[in-house]
């Protein structure tokens, strides 16, 4: 059976792709027939090349790119098929952490947690900017699991690195989601502040039992975490398997000829 067949089949998945292509208006095929599906609780690596497709896949899983075809599901709905109120409730259930951080500067570390509320917010709230107790609460707690209580009433613009991804990661888990994806989260941090960064978001992950991806560029930070790896060339699969089956000849034919 193929990868993609696999995956479409395992109905255990929390978030699946079966068949899944994008292609840019220039005419640049980004990804071709990706299939992936990931279970509550599991930790999914994504390794490859630059330009093998592994933002792209992160943007049409998340719904921030709708695939050129094949299919994207969270809990057995199709994200395509969603419009409005029903495709906010469902994108609000995906929790997104970015290379860049993605943070309002001037605003305090609390401020930009509470941003994560808003998908849970009815309109009037957000457009008053009302702040409800139970909101607060919410975002001071995924704060401090990030063990940034110092820094909760501190402006996002003068904290580290390591502390500005921690807020970002406290602002995905102020969603209460339960599909996390990390698009190469700790790309701008040195080794040992990524590596620390990583182990959070991997614990706290499962302590929440979230269906988990992230992008790495690390290919040792990514098979000591990781239940599975999925590695990407040229926009298709090149392998899925779980990490025990991941040795250093598969990660070299994937970035063969290539810089790492």
């Amino acid at each position: 059976m193929s990868a993609t067949a696999l995956h479409a089949a395992d109905t255990s998945a929390r978030l699946t792709a079966t068949a899944l292509s994008y292609r840019y208006p220039d005419g640049t095929q980004a990804l071709d027939d990706v299939g992936l599906a990931v279970a509550p609780g599991e930790i999914v690596a994504v390794l490859g090349p630059s330009g093998a497709g592994k933002s792209t896949l992160m943007r049409c899983l998340a719904g921030l790119h709708s695939p050129t075809s094949g299919t994207v599901w969270h809990d057995g709905t199709d994200l395509a098929r969603l419009r409005g109120v029903a495709r906010r409730r469902a994108l609000a259930r995906c929790g997104l952490v970015f290379q860049e951080f993605e943070l309002v500067g001037p605003a305090t570390a609390l401020s930009n947690v509470l941003i994560g509320r808003l998908v849970h917010q009815p309109p009037v709230v957000s457009l008053l900017h009302l702040v409800r107790r139970a909101d607060r609460e919410i975002a001071v707690g995924a704060l401090l699991r990030v063990g940034l209580e110092p820094q909760l009433r501190k402006r996002a613009d003068t904290l580290s690195g390591g502390q500005r991804q921690r807020v970002a990661i406290a602002r995905a888990l102020a969603q209460q989601p339960d599909v996390l994806l990390a698009d190469e989260p700790v790309a701008n941090l040195d080794p040992r502040t990524a590596a620390a960064v990583v182990d959070q978001v991997v614990a706290l992950a499962r302590e929440e039992n979230l269906a988990t991806v992230l992008n790495l560029h690390d290919t040792g930070l990514a098979t000591r975490i990781a239940d599975r790896i999925v590695g990407l060339r040229a926009g298709r699969l090149a392998f899925d398997k779980p990490v025990a089956e991941v040795d250093a000849a598969l990660l070299a034919e994937l970035y063969a000829g290539e810089e790492q």
